[in-house]
């Protein structure tokens, strides 16, 4: 099977051997009969592993090209995860736009542990080698990154990274493994927020890692057993029903972002449009060249202040006002007031007037309009 929508409908997903069912069961189980002392049928624990989660985990590892999946109870879960294979000493060069929940877990967490963390601008080549030192060890990128979706040269950022022998992280959750796979160019890790475009319908919280590597395998595993983070089985059985129509979703997603930002583009009361399908986006020569569509996110800011961008947020109909992104309805923020807030006074503090869009799979005219009775507001 070599289709990616055929991957995503089968893999994981066999009948059942037992009933023929085709969808996997969710076993709602937290523990199993031994056939023996210390002799386990399946597991000895359902931290330890659940069928459905199994499910889940060869399924998007197969979408990522990854011969290892790791599904965690939420995105930051796999991120600190990864981040635990750090020691007191360690720096980490992180991108210069990142989500604000990585950024504070960077920062106040493992920053009050003794790691270090530079943020610069990962798609100058120069900035990014005069900022990696002996103690770097990982190499973090989101691309396209949040909230203003920039987007880096996995390959290049790659070259730099291992150069110094450090870990290349990509966040790929805003693009999926449909619009991009960034271990097939130099990624040594990928990390979702599955709760986003994975699940596709805001009703599920998860996370995920995949990697080639076998030694950061182990160890995400000894994290997910030892610590704890494990999604349940009704989130993994969700999870993998997402994974089944994500290709789907992605194309109208990508085109309905695309019919917004042109839209925004032309309007007088929007300053500036980030969204990388557009030419004039500074990356979008490297959007195009590593990823086959443009994604559903996008970002302006208004001609306005802070509160003018407040009251176009606080006046749309159809997109709801709410963090978090990638379902099949359509959100709008203002992320210096929300998702970002953890960043203000720090280098990564987004525009106050800066409104965040997960545009969904609505008609598409009626999102338009319902932004223009907003922007007119």
């Amino acid at each position: 099977m070599n289709g990616f929508n055929t991957r995503a409908v089968h893999v994981g997903s066999e009948p059942d051997s037992l009933t023929g069912a085709v969808n996997p069961p969710v076993y709602l189980t937290s523990t199993y009969a031994q056939d023996a002392v210390g002799v386990a049928r399946f597991s000895d624990y359902a931290r330890v592993a659940n069928p459905t989660r199994s499910a889940l985990e060869s399924c998007l590892a197969d979408l990522e090209g990854a011969r290892h999946g790791v599904a965690f109870a939420s995105g930051l879960a796999a991120e600190d995860a990864i981040l635990r294979t750090l020691s007191p000493g360690d720096h980490v060069v992180l991108g210069g736009d990142v989500y604000g929940g990585t950024y504070r877990l960077l920062t106040r967490v493992f920053g009050s542990w003794g790691v270090e963390v530079s943020c610069v601008d990962l798609s100058d080549g120069a900035e990014v080698t005069a900022n990696l030192r002996p103690s770097t060890r990982v190499v973090w990128v989101e691309t396209p990154s949040n909230p203003l979706l920039r987007v880096v040269s996995i390959a290049a950022v790659a070259d730099l990274a291992h150069s110094r022998g450090a870990t290349l992280v990509v966040d790929n959750t805003f693009a999926t493994p449909y619009l991009q796979r960034p271990l097939e160019r130099g990624a040594d890790v990928v990390v979702h927020s599955t709760t986003k475009y994975v699940g596709g319908h805001s009703d599920v919280v998860g996370g995920f890692v995949a990697t080639n590597d076998d030694e950061i395998a182990a160890s995400l595993r000894f994290n997910q057993y030892a610590i704890g983070a494990v999604p349940g089985p009704l989130d993994c059985y969700l999870l993998l029903r997402g994974l089944k129509t994500l290709g789907v979703r992605m194309e109208r997603h990508c085109a309905n972002a695309r019919a917004v930002a042109d839209y925004l583009g032309a309007h007088r009361s929007v300053r500036e449009v980030y969204y990388p399908g557009l030419p004039s986006h500074p990356n979008h020569a490297v959007a195009a060249e590593q990823m086959s569509d443009f994604g559903g996110m996008v970002s302006f800011t208004t001609t306005g202040d802070a509160a003018a961008a407040r009251r176009v947020c606080e006046s749309t109909r159809i997109f709801t006002l709410a963090e978090s992104l990638g379902g099949v309805e359509s959100l709008i923020e203002l992320p210096s007031q929300m998702t970002h807030a953890s960043t203000v006074g720090s280098p990564l503090e987004p525009p106050d007037n800066l409104i965040r869009l997960s545009v969904g799979i609505e008609d598409v005219t009626d999102l338009i309009d319902d932004l223009a009775r907003a922007l007119s507001a």
